[in-house]
């Protein structure tokens, strides 16, 4: 028996109300036209309206149809009205002879009306079951599309986090080869400093976001790097309270705005600069800024491409939570920040930083 039991799903308590609603309905309307009694026209119209409903249960309950679920279900109708009318003189203490020949006037009657009320139900069965259909292709269509934007935009942004600056990699052991033969104490220094950066920076290349602690350690890293090969004309200066160090942040990018700090500020043009990180909560908002006391934002003007790529990042990865600020730093050099939304979520756990 339980192997039938699918072709009865939807025989629910609010579909028979349903049913029983319509059928009173029919038989008030119709009172007015028979000498029947509205009673008597109830019974008629309930032993149809269930019978129609049973078989058309069936009928949209049926696998592997050999014809259309619309022709299914019409099919059903006709027998049910057929049935239903049949099993309405039973009730009624009429024989079936009867009713097919001195009756039959009246059977045709009872029929055409479940026919005429139970075709209006499917069609309204049918343009319901059509728009969820629809509806649930087109949730079904934007999930794909939803889907395949989130793939592109991660396709871009593993390209954009690949680009950070992989010849750094190179040019760092090519200090320590050459630091080997002149200054050894300086290489192993370096290379000290080089195992910590790639500590840090390794496990990050392929996730989305880290903490602010984890990009200040790996920044730390970054810069003894180059104040072995600057020597006295780089110094540092880390102001990053231990509260936002467990902050999440995009990874990959403190260390660009470091790197550019360098490379377009304190390098070319200094005996001495200072390069300043800095990180706070402002107004709801977590502000990760990079501060050098070298050329200026003239000079940064025409090195847009890593600044330009970290801006694309941060558009893929917050859209408009998040934005990259540059500023003039007095009295010289520039101010690269990177102003982040703050989540809702508790801050990860991140251990306090060292001393610099």
């Amino acid at each position: 028996m339980n192997r039938f039991a699918p072709l009865f799903e939807g025989l629910t308590l609010k579909r028979l109300l349903a049913v029983t609603l319509l059928c009173v309905f029919v038989a008030s309307v119709s009172v007015r036209f028979f000498v029947n009694t509205w009673l008597d026209l109830l019974v008629s119209a309930l032993c149809v309206g269930y019978t129609c409903m049973l078989l058309f249960t069936v009928a949209t309950n049926l696998p592997q149809r050999r014809m259309p679920p619309w022709v299914a279900q019409v099919v059903s109708i006709i027998l049910g009205s057929f049935l239903g009318t049949v099993l309405a003189g039973l009730v009624k203490g009429r024989d079936i002879g009867m009713m097919l020949s001195e009756r039959f006037f009246g059977v045709l009657i009872t029929m055409s009306l479940g026919i005429g009320f139970g075709c209006w139900t499917v069609w309204i069965y049918y343009n319901r079951e059509r728009e969820a259909r629809q509806a649930a292709e087109l949730a079904r269509a934007q999930a794909e599309r939803a889907q395949l934007e989130k793939n592109v935009l991660e396709a871009r942004l593993a390209l954009m986090q690949a680009q950070v600056e992989p010849h750094f990699l190179f040019n760092t052991l090519a200090n320590v080869q050459h630091l080997v033969e002149t200054d050894p104490a300086s290489a192993s220094g370096m290379l000290e400093s080089l195992i910590q950066y790639l500590r840090a920076a390794l496990p990050q290349m392929r996730e989305d976001a880290t903490t602010v602690g984890r990009e200040v350690d790996m920044a730390r890293a970054f810069l003894d790097i180059h104040r072995i090969r600057m020597g006295s004309r780089l110094e540092y200066v880390l102001e990053v309270p231990d509260a936002v160090r467990g902050r999440p942040f995009p990874p990959m990018m403190l260390i660009s705005l470091v790197e550019n700090a360098i490379k377009h500020g304190v390098d070319p043009c200094c005996e001495c600069g200072t390069v300043t990180i800095r990180a706070a909560e402002e107004g709801g908002r977590l502000r990760v800024s990079v501060a050098d006391t070298g050329e200026g934002i003239s000079v940064k003007q025409g090195t847009g491409v890593g600044l330009s790529n970290i801006r694309e990042r941060l558009k893929t990865l917050y859209g408009a939570g998040a934005r990259l600020v540059i500023e003039e730093n007095a009295p010289r050099g520039v101010v690269a920040a990177i102003e982040v939304d703050l989540p809702a979520q508790p801050p990860v756990a991140s251990p306090p930083a060292a001393a610099a």
